[in-house]
């Protein structure tokens, strides 16, 4: 939050939390940052998925430009300003990307690195950002009138670039960090997960020019 809090000093923001019932004190700690900072936490029973998640808190979210971000530190606080720039400078969607000119990412064994590049080069096919599976991204909110997002699996990038409305995306380049605390939900359920997801973006957009 301190880091977010500096990053965003000088614009106005709010920051959505939603929490899926986390035994760690996730919610109670992000609630007390509401008295000096404009921070809103919804709290949902049970385990409902990260692309729920992000459909929920953008229901909640007031603004016109809206960022999706993990709250592990994977993705810079620090780079937030950029996104957001990048929508007000006239970009419909801007995607914090590890595959462009200056991004990367750190910590990753091989397997990762090769599972996410060919998990990228797959999504190509279907979107035109290098990045395809990024989960750092900021979006116009009307890119998204009218549209419905399938929230499956976890790659909720993939569905908005696959899905939204939007003439201008950017790649803005950051570098992954993996968490330092807690264990990764990827694993092959999520793998699995992002195979169907492919194939339901591929049969709409093949009913949609039919």
């Amino acid at each position: 939050m301190p880091r977010l809090a500096a990053a965003l000093a000088v614009s106005t923001w709010e920051l959505i939390i939603v929490d899926d019932g986390s035994p760690d004190g996730t919610a109670d700690l992000a609630e007390s940052y509401a008295d000096v900072h404009p921070v809103r936490v919804v709290r949902r029973p049970g385990k409902a998925g990260l692309a729920s998640a992000v459909l929920a808190g953008f229901a909640q979210a007031r603004g016109d430009v809206l960022v999706v971000m993990d709250a592990d530190l994977s993705h810079p606080p620090e780079a937030v300003p950029r996104l957001a720039l990048a929508i007000e400078q006239g970009a419909d969607l801007a995607v914090g990307s590890r595959y462009v000119a200056g991004g990367g990412t750190e910590d990753w064994p091989l397997k990762r690195r090769v599972v996410s590049r060919a998990a990228c080069l797959i999504g190509n096919v279907l979107v035109p950002i290098r990045d395809c599976t990024s989960g750092f991204f900021a979006i116009r909110r009307s890119a998204l009138d009218g549209v419905t997002l399938n929230p499956i699996g976890f790659k909720i990038g993939f569905e908005v670039m696959a899905r939204a409305h939007y003439k201008k995306a950017v790649e803005i380049p950051y570098v992954f960090r993996d968490r330092e605390l807690g264990k990764s939900k990827f694993g092959r359920r999520e793998v699995m997960q992002y195979l169907v997801q492919l194939g339901q973006v591929a049969r709409d957009k093949l009913i949609a020019r039919t």
